[in-house]
C-alpha cells in the first residue's frame, strides 16, 4: 500500500510563493516515482524560517489536524530540514516527517540494480542519516518500511554511530577500487572519441542513447531511471567509431552525498571529449533545469568540455513561439524528438563535426611492397591522399592523435 503524502513548502514572499508551487510539482513527482499518493500541499509563506520547526509550531498543528482527516502518514518538506526539526515536527504532527533529499535517495536506493549503484547509493543514505543521529530523539529500528527508508534496510540502519562510520569506511574503500577499474577502461578505451549524455533527470537520455548505439538501455518515464553509466560503441561510419556513455541524470539541489557517492560515475563526464548536454522542451520549467545541469557540470570539473545542447521532446510542444524563442536564445542548439528521430541527422552531423575538429592529419611514408602497413593506417583513419614517390608509398591520413601515434609506433617496430 502506497504512502498517502502531504507536501509542505516554505516561501519567503508572497511573490516567491509561485516559485515554491512549480518546486512542489517537481517534489510530487519525485513522490511519486517513490511509490508514494499526493493527498495534499502546503505553502507556507513566511519570511524567516523558524529554527524549531521551520514553519512555525501553528502551521504544524494545522498539519497535524489535516494528517488525522485525510489518512495522511507521510509529511514530505521541499526544504532541508534539521535533525532538530525533523525531531520537533514528528512530535507536534504525529507522523513521519522526511524532507527532499530523503526522496531523492530513497529513489535512488529503488532503482539501484549493479553492485556499483548499490554500493553507492548505499554509502550516500549513510553519509546522509550520520548528520541526522544527533538530536533526532527517535529509535532508528521505526524507520523499517515506507518512502526515505529503502536501501541499508533495518539492520544496518540500527548500528550505533561508530558502526555506521566502519560501513562508511567499507563502503568508500570499495568505491576506491569501483573507481580504480574504471580508471583503467577508461585508459584502454582512449584512442576512442568519448561522448557522454548528461542532463537534467527525465529529459530522454536514455531513448538518445538507443537511438544512436542501438543499445536497448531501459527506458521509463520515471526521474532517474538510469543509474550506472551505460557505455557503447557508436559506428559513425565504417571508418570513424566512437564511445557514447548514457549517466545519471541530474537535478535540483541533488543531494551532495549524492554526488560524492558517484563520484566514480560521475567521473565519465568529467573525462568526455564531447558532452551532449539534453533538455526536455516541453518543461515548463526547462532553462531552469538547463542552467541546474550547467551548474552541476561546473561542481564536478566538467566546466570546460566541449558540449552540444540538445533540446528533446519536440514531438510534445505544439507552440511555435516556444522553439522561436529558444532558437534564439541558444542558436547552436539541436532541436529534435529521440521518440520520433525527427532531427536525429542533425545530432549525428554536429557531432561528426565536433569529432573532425579534434582529428589531426598525419603523414606516413612506407615501403611500396608492405600493404600490411597500409592496411593499419587505413584502419586507424580516413585516407586523404595516397600516392607513390620515389619507390615509396605517401599516405595522407585523418584520425585521432592516440590512434595515429600508436599506428606510428606500432610501424617503426616493423620496419
Amino acid at each position: 500500500m502506497s504512502s498517502r503524502v502531504l507536501l509542505v513548502g516554505l516561501a519567503r514572499s508572497p511573490h516567491q510563493r509561485w516559485i515554491k508551487a512549480d518546486q512542489l510539482d517537481e517534489l510530487a513527482q519525485l513522490v511519486k516515482t517513490a511509490g508514494g499518493s499526493v493527498v495534499e500541499r502546503i505553502i507556507q509563506i513566511r519570511e524567516r524560517p523558524d529554527a524549531a520547526t521551520l514553519i512555525g509550531r501553528g502551521k504544524a498543528l494545522e498539519i497535524s489536524r489535516l494528517c488525522t482527516q485525510y489518512g495522511i502518514d507521510l509529511v514530505v518538506f521541499e526544504d532541508l530540514l534539521s535533525p532538530t526539526q525533523l525531531r520537533n515536527l514528528e512530535d507536534i504532527i504525529g507522523v513521519r516527517v522526511i524532507d527532499r533529499e530523503a526522496v531523492i535517495l530513497d529513489i535512488f536506493a529503488l532503482h539501484a540494480r549493479t553492485a556499483e549503484a548499490k554500493v553507492q547509493v548505499e554509502l550516500a543514505q549513510l553519509e546522509y542519516i550520520k548528520t541526522r543521529l544527533t538530536g533526532l530523539g527517535v529509535e532508528l529500528s521505526r524507520l523499517g518500511g515506507g518512502i526515505g527508508t529503502r536501501g541499508p534496510g533495518e539492520t544496518k540502519l540500527e548500528m550505533d554511530r561508530r558502526r555506521i562510520e566502519h560501513r562508511i569506511t567499507v563502503l568508500r574503500r570499495e568505491l576506491a577500487r569501483i573507481e580504480r577499474e574504471r580508471a583503467v577502461q577508461r585508459k584502454r578505451r582512449s584512442n576512442l572519441f568519448q561522448i557522454v549524455l548528461a542532463g537534467y533527470t527525465n529529459a530522454g537520455k536514455s531513448t538518445i542513447f538507443n537511438r544512436l548505439t542501438s543499445a536497448g538501455a531501459k527506458v521509463s518515464d520515471q526521474l532517474f531511471a538510469t543509474l550506472d553509466a551505460n557505455t557503447r560503441v557508436w559506428e559513425i561510419d565504417s571508418r570513424l567509431k566512437t564511445l557514447v556513455t548514457d549517466t545519471v541524470g541530474f537535478i535540483r539541489n541533488l543531494p551532495v552525498q549524492l554526488i560524492a557517492s558517484f563520484r566514480s560515475t560521475l567521473s565519465e563526464v568529467r573525462e568526455a571529449d564531447l558532452i551532449i548536454h539534453v533538455a526536455d522542451i516541453s518543461d515548463p520549467q526547462v532553462e531552469m533545469c538547463i542552467d541546474v545541469v550547467n551548474e552541476t557540470l561546473t561542481a564536478i570539473g566538467a566546466a570546460n568540455n566541449t558540449r552540444v545542447l540538445v533540446f528533446n521532446k519536440i514531438d510534445r510542444v505544439f507552440d511555435e513561439s516556444i522553439v522561436n524563442r529558444l532558437s534564439s536564445r541558444y542558436p547552436d542548439a539541436v532541436f529534435l524528438s529521440a521518440l520520433t528521430g525527427t532531427g536525429l541527422d542533425r545530432l549525428q552531423e554536429r557531432i561528426r563535426k565536433v569529432i573532425e575538429g579534434h582529428m589531426v592529419v598525419r603523414r606516413f611514408t612506407l615501403p611500396v611492397n608492405r600493404p600490411d602497413l597500409v592496411a593499419m593506417i587505413r584502419s586507424a583513419g580516413r585516407v586523404l591522399s595516397e600516392k607513390f614517390l620515389n619507390g615509396r608509398t605517401q599516405i595522407c591520413v585523418r584520425g585521432y592523435p592516440a590512434d595515429l601515434a600508436r599506428i606510428r609506433k606500432a610501424i617503426k617496430k616493423l620496419l
